[in-house]
């Protein structure tokens, strides 16, 4: 988690930009407090007693406490989106673009905004609003899911069960978000070499004494889909 925000109303500069910064600082400064106490204990007198400001002053920059979570939550899905998309115009290997994704993810889940998809995510907010996360959340999937097929086509990743695999790695990078802390024993590029690594190579010794392990090599899609999933089973990265 980043550390305690500059005031931007301490300094004047060109008033367009000055608008754009003192919006961020809103938005940012009420991650931070929304990641530390949860969505319902948070206060706009918190996130203006943070900045130095007075409540009424954060009213020229969002509408509602609703108005600020919606768009902290869009801005982390935002930069995930950039992040695959900046990965995908290098090039290269599906598996070589899997993996940068990966760490860009592990990036993102450790700062404000892509902290707070994870620790306080859309639920809290109108249908409408969450239905439009939700639709952001389902397109990062499908970009991973994208990665692991084009991976298997080319040879460079094992056969496997795409969607499961893509609600694997986006299941475990994302739950960093709710451990990680910066002061921790592990920075965050520690844990994203860690976390792929595992991913990437398993648990189970390749030494054929531990053959009876359990790590068997599953089927690569299921014999006959389900006709009906449940609501919990489809949806996307949480």
């Amino acid at each position: 988690m980043a550390g305690r925000i500059r005031s931007p109303w301490q300094t004047a500069g060109d008033p367009d930009t000055d608008r754009a910064s003192k919006k961020e600082a809103v938005l940012r400064a009420a991650a931070q407090v929304f990641n530390e106490k949860g969505f319902q204990a948070t206060t706009l007198d918190e996130v203006a007693a943070r900045l130095n400001v007075s409540k009424p002053t954060l009213y020229y920059y969002v509408r509602s406490k609703d108005d600020i979570l919606f768009e902290c939550v869009q801005a982390g899905l935002t930069l995930v989106q950039e992040a695959i998309a900046a990965v995908e115009a290098k090039g290269g290997r599906a598996v070589d673009k899997l993996m940068a994704a990966m760490r860009q993810y592990v990036e993102i889940v450790t700062m404000d905004f892509g902290m707070c998809i994870i620790r306080v995510g859309e639920d809290p907010l109108p249908k409408a609003e969450r239905a439009k996360l939700r639709r952001m959340k389902a397109e990062i999937d499908h970009e991973f899911r994208r990665l692991i097929e084009e991976g298997m086509a080319e040879g460079s990743i094992a056969p496997c069960d795409a969607r499961i695999a893509a609600f694997t790695i986006g299941g475990a990078l994302s739950w960093i978000g709710r451990w990680y802390r910066p002061d921790g024993a592990y920075s965050r590029e520690d844990i994203a070499d860690h976390m792929i690594a595992l991913m990437a190579k398993g648990l189970c010794s390749r030494d054929p004494k531990f053959a009876d392990a359990g790590c068997k090599t599953p089927r690569t899609a299921p014999a006959k889909p389900r006709a009906a999933r449940s609501k919990a089973a489809t949806q996307e990265f949480k």
